[in-house]
C-alpha cells in the first residue's frame, strides 16, 4: 500500500489524480488496484476528465443535494458534503498491466472533494 496527499481549493471540486496513482504503481505490477480516500466527505470516481464535464458535475452534485437542511447540520455544518460522498463511494477498483492503471480512453480517476478546501489521503492497494 502506498498513499499520497492531494490539496483541495473549493468547497466542492474534482481533481483528476490518475497520474499520481501511475507514479506510485509499482513498474511490474499486474492484477487490479484499488485507490481509497480515507474521508468521510470525500470520494473517488472513474469518469472523463474534460474541464467542462467536471464543472457540470460539480453542479450536478448542488443540484442533487441541498447545502442546507441536514438533521447533521446541527452536529458540524458539513451533512451535505457526507451525503454527497455517500452517493459516490470511497474508492475504485481497476484493472492494472505493466505498473500502469489499464483505463478506457477517456477514464481517469478522479477524486471528488464535498467538504474543502482540505488536504485529502488517497490510498492505493495493488
Amino acid at each position: 500500500m502506498v498513499e499520497f496527499s492531494v490539496s483541495t481549493d473549493d468547497r466542492r471540486s474534482v481533481v483528476d489524480v490518475t497520474d499520481r496513482v501511475n507514479h506510485v504503481l509499482p513498474d511490474d505490477a499486474s492484477g487490479t488496484a484499488t485507490v481509497f480516500v480515507e474521508h468521510t466527505t470525500a470520494a473517488i470516481a472513474i469518469n472523463e476528465a474534460e474541464s467542462r464535464l467536471l464543472a457540470d458535475f460539480e453542479d450536478a452534485l448542488g443540484t442533487l443535494v441541498s447545502d442546507e437542511g441536514w438533521k447533521h447540520d446541527d452536529l458540524d455544518g458539513n451533512a451535505d458534503s457526507h451525503v454527497r460522498a455517500l452517493l459516490l463511494g470511497p474508492g475504485e477498483t481497476f484493472p492494472v498491466e505493466d505498473g500502469q492503471a489499464a483505463l478506457g480512453t477517456w477514464q481517469s480517476i478522479l477524486l471528488v472533494e464535498c467538504d474543502g478546501p482540505r488536504e485529502r489521503t488517497v490510498r492505493v492497494v495493488v
